[in-house]
């Protein structure tokens, strides 16, 4: 395919975006710098690598003449560098392919992360809280922060739900996948026969919402204080810190009450509550914009069947891509980065079959 008429469109929007950040009135906005900038970003990356891939080219071409001249030493050298120069030709192509498809909505924001007890009682709380850690380790691998927001513990030490936002680099890119449900097959501790059971946890990764994403009207929210309850000690248990929101033309209620603060409980039930009245919005646009799309990773829906976690053969296979790895004993602890990868090359792949890019 002929990439130059896109990136000459896409030089000049560059220039664009260089003369407004130049002009600096844009920083005004905050939002709106954080658009610019970004997409200033993802195009100077793009230029870049289309500029390499020019230079490659001159340097494969040249190497080709070489090779085939008369001067035998030469040629030796000049054939030895045509495997290496048409690998990094492929590698650029591809990396332009990828930067030419357009963003797609919140994929560079930090995340919010719920995750929840399915089938299988106290099994499946354990279940869940095994995840939470397995988030929490990739996360502290990766760089990125993870910031507790709401959490139900279970009597034997795991989660009926928990609620966590993740920050740092491109959260949402990396973790979107995870949507769905997860399931596990193991012996658990309180099986005395050693059976193997299967219980499931649900996985929700929404994009962080921001004000201007969704606007709460107060006269639409319901705000109730009353005191926090469960395991926590003394001082949970006997203050009116846990909040509970309630949006009322959806009827979607967040609870919150990790924090002492009634003021920090808000914060946190009504920034959960704006990303997953967002994520509402963005599916049911998504749906109306492209009904006929069924995407290979599936649409991140919370009652999908994504993963399969099975202790007795230490195997981890992701249904969708239809990937198994035999090391989910380094896999739950942290070590997800070949699936998260895998999952991304994925979506890549169709994005780029359905803009005819590929």
């Amino acid at each position: 395919m002929d990439f130059a008429p896109l990136i000459q469109k896409k030089t000049e929007r560059f220039s664009e975006l260089e003369a407004e950040i130049a002009e600096g009135s844009v920083f005004g906005n905050p939002q709106h710098a954080r658009e610019v900038m970004q997409e200033h970003s993802r195009l100077k990356a793009l230029l870049t690598a289309w500029e390499a891939f020019g230079k490659t080219q001159t340097e494969l071409a040249d190497s080709q003449e070489l090779a085939k001249g008369e001067d035998r030493e030469m040629a030796e050298m000049a054939a030895e560098e045509l495997p290496a120069l048409e690998q990094r030709l492929v590698e650029l192509e591809r990396q332009i392919q990828i930067s030419l498809l357009p963003p797609e909505p919140g994929e560079d924001r930090d995340a919010i992360v719920e995750i929840r007890a399915g089938t299988g009682g106290a099994e499946a709380a354990l279940f869940a809280a095994d995840l939470f850690r397995m988030y929490s380790r990739y996360a502290e691998a990766t760089g990125l922060k993870i910031e507790m927001m709401e959490s139900s513990p279970s009597e034997l030490g795991g989660f009926r739900e928990v609620i966590f936002r993740t920050s740092g680099d491109s959260v949402f890119r990396k973790l979107r996948y995870e949507s769905g449900v997860h399931r596990v097959q193991r012996v658990p501790a309180t099986e005395a026969q050693g059976r193997i059971h299967t219980s499931t946890a649900t996985v929700a990764v929404l994009p962080e919402a921001e004000e201007v994403d969704f606007e709460l009207k107060p006269e639409d929210l319901r705000i109730e204080v009353c005191r926090a309850g469960g395991p926590g000690g003394q001082g949970v248990n006997t203050t009116d810190s846990a909040v509970q929101v309630m949006h009322i033309p959806t009827g979607t209620i967040v609870r919150c009450q990790d924090g002492r603060s009634q003021q920090k409980n808000k914060e946190k039930a009504i920034g959960i509550l704006r990303s997953r009245l967002l994520e509402k919005k963005q599916l049911e646009e998504a749906e109306k914009y492209s009904a006929h799309r069924k995407s290979l990773i599936g649409g991140g829906g919370r009652e999908e069947k994504v993963r399969t976690y099975n202790y007795p053969q230490n195997r981890v296979t992701d249904h969708r891509i239809g990937l198994t790895l035999y090391n989910l004993d380094r896999f739950v602890e942290g070590e997800i980065g070949e699936m998260v990868g895998a999952l991304q090359a994925e979506d890549v792949a169709e994005r780029l079959r359905e803009a005819n890019l590929g």
